[in-house]
Formats: C-alpha cells, sequence, structure tokens
C-alpha cells in the first residue's frame, strides 16, 4: 500500500512530493527525494482530527502525511497502536473521566494538602516574616474599619494587666500588644501576625465581665501563637508564599493582607486549635470554662436580639458544638 506525503529534509523549508510504503518492516520513500528507514526508528505523531500526521526520522527529517485514512490503515496494517494517553485523548468517556478525576484531586488538595502545605510553610519562616507582613497593617484598618477606643485608660490598662498576669499554655509565648479600638461594624476582636490583638470597646461592652474577655483575649493570643494569619495567608496566596520562602520577597504576600482580615474565616481546626489554647490557658490558671463558653452565649443572644450576626461570630464554626467542646474538654 503506497500513500502520498511530502517530504522536508528538517533543514530547509522545500517540500518534496513522495509516497510511502512499508516492505517488510522497512518504509520506502519514492519520488523526488528516495531513502528508507526500518520503522522501528520512526516517531509517528499524535492523532488529531484536524491537523496533518508526521513522520518523523532520527536526522531531523519528516514526512507530512496528506491522507490520513490512508495511512491509518497503514499503521494498522503495520501493527502501530497509539500510546495509552493518545487512545484515552480520543475517547471522551475517558476525557471526561479524567476532568472528574482532576477536579477530585484539586478539591481534595484545596480541602486537605493545601492546609498541611502552609503549616509546614508556616514554621519554616521566621517569626520576623510575621512582623515585617503585620507592619502597617492596623495603620490600613484605622483608616477603613476602626476608630480610636472611647474605653477609659484606666479600664484599658486593667484588662491588659490582667491578662498579661496570666500563665500561657505553651512555652515560648510570642510578643503580643492588646490594641483597644471603637469598631464600625460592632463587637469584634482578631489578632495580627505583628501579635497585635485588637479588641472593640464593643465586644468589652457586650460581654460586661473580665473573666469571658480572657477568654476572647486567650483564643486571639491562640492564634498568633500557633501563627494561623500566617497559614490563612499562605493559603489564599500559595505560589506568592512559596517565593516568600525561596526569594524573600514578601511583597505578594502583604498584598493579600487587608483583604484576608476583612474576610477572616479561620478553618474549623484552626478554630478548634485556638478554643483548645484558651481551654488550655484556663486550666493552668483555674479560671471556669464557663466564662469562655459565655462570650459565644453572649453572641449569640445579640444574633437573636437584633437579627444581624456580630463579625466576631461570623468568622466562627457553630456556636452549640464550640460552647460543647469547651465545657466537655478534659
Amino acid at each position: 500500500m503506497s500513500i502520498a506525503a511530502s517530504y522536508f529534509d528538517g533543514k530547509t523549508s522545500r517540500r518534496h512530493q513522495v509516497t510511502l510504503q512499508v516492505v517488510d518492516a522497512v518504509a520506502q520513500v519514492r519520488g523526488e527525494i528516495e531513502r528508507d528507514c526500518p520503522i522501528a526508528q520512526l516517531h509517528v505523531s499524535e492523532r488529531f482530527n484536524r491537523a496533518a500526521r508526521k513522520v518523523s526520522f532520527p536526522d531531523g527529517a519528516y514526512l507530512e502525511i496528506i491522507d490520513g485514512r490512508a495511512f491509518s490503515t497503514l499503521l494498522q496494517e503495520t501493527g502501530h497502536r497509539d500510546g495509552l494517553v493518545v487512545r484515552l485523548q480520543q475517547n471522551w468517556r475517558s476525557t471526561m473521566a479524567a476532568c472528574a478525576a482532576l477536579i477530585v484531586v484539586v478539591v481534595l488538595s484545596y480541602l486537605y494538602l493545601l492546609p498541611l502545605v502552609a503549616k509546614g510553610v508556616a514554621a519554616a519562616l521566621p517569626v520576623a516574616v510575621d512582623r515585617q507582613i503585620g507592619a502597617g497593617t492596623l495603620e490600613f484598618l484605622d483608616h477603613h474599619v476602626l476608630a480610636p477606643s472611647e474605653l477609659p485608660q484606666p479600664r484599658r490598662d486593667a484588662i491588659t494587666s490582667r491578662f498579661r498576669a496570666l500563665t500561657t499554655p505553651l512555652p515560648d509565648a510570642p510578643d503580643y500588644q492588646i490594641v483597644f479600638r471603637k469598631s464600625r461594624i460592632g463587637p469584634n476582636a482578631f489578632a495580627l501576625p505583628s501579635g497585635q490583638i485588637v479588641v472593640t470597646d464593643e465586644i468589652v461592652q457586650l460581654l460586661d465581665d473580665d473573666a469571658a474577655l480572657m477568654g476572647v483575649l486567650a483564643h486571639e493570643l491562640g492564634h498568633v501563637h500557633r501563627r494561623h494569619l500566617m497559614r490563612r495567608l499562605i493559603q489564599s496566596s500559595a505560589i506568592a508564599a512559596t517565593a516568600t520562602v525561596l526569594f524573600g520577597d514578601v511583597s505578594a504576600v502583604l498584598a493579600n493582607v487587608p483583604t484576608v482580615l476583612l474576610d477572616l474565616k479561620y478553618s474549623r481546626d484552626i478554630e478548634r486549635e485556638a478554643d483548645d489554647y484558651a481551654i488550655g490557658m484556663f486550666q493552668a490558671n483555674g479560671l471556669p470554662r464557663q466564662k469562655l463558653a459565655m462570650v459565644f452565649e453572649k453572641l449569640e443572644q445579640k444574633t437573636g436580639a437584633d437579627g444581624a450576626v456580630p463579625p466576631y461570630l461570623s468568622s466562627h464554626p457553630a456556636n452549640e458544638e464550640r460552647i460543647a467542646h469547651i465545657l466537655d474538654a478534659r
């Protein structure tokens, strides 16, 4: 069986009209160019619906097949079979199955692998990186979300002194600073990677109980100690965070800080870690865990009173589950 083809020597663009046939496992090219080559030394391109197929020679020359249907017949006669990948590409069921598998892998990687990687990357980074990323963040928030605190200075000093007198549940507690602000979005408290723990006047007034407020501060210190915000930033900007580890350039991660802070929803596992940190701190200092649970009870009461979910509550998992965990912890 002889089929039409165009021959190119791989050095010039000149086209030579030839025919191709296979005799005793040897490809024979005849016409303007004549050459023979064992088919075992040839490379056949993948099959596409609208693209000419190529047969490449070891020296870089190649044939461009004109009659694709006849060439397929010739390949069958020589016993040639496309590779597994090519066969899968030509089968729509296999393609759909591969797409579905890819989606599953991506979702599972996002839910399970990425948090593990983020935890490892955060542990590999020096604490100085957290401080560098956190620098200037409070200033940004002061311009967009927060206002100066209206709590009397003695009240603020008393809260800070009481919390600093507590023993942390883990050694090597990080440096931190409690910062009071008035919030434009209601009762809230959150930790910055710089070690600043922001407490709003509204949450102090809502709780109206310093022991319960210690629970809020302990929870946020847990975020600082466990470097949760850094892990959250790494997850939200995985590529940029990788560059930070490799090249020390934190600018790409810095760009994500405001967005992450304004939509700060930690994973259930991270919130459980911070809750456990607060529980451990209460146990180490002989404080009743009922006061810690009261934080979420009061916030839930506020939700029922005005129908709006407080920001501090909206960024955390379900209340009932957390309260039960706090009270039942051993």
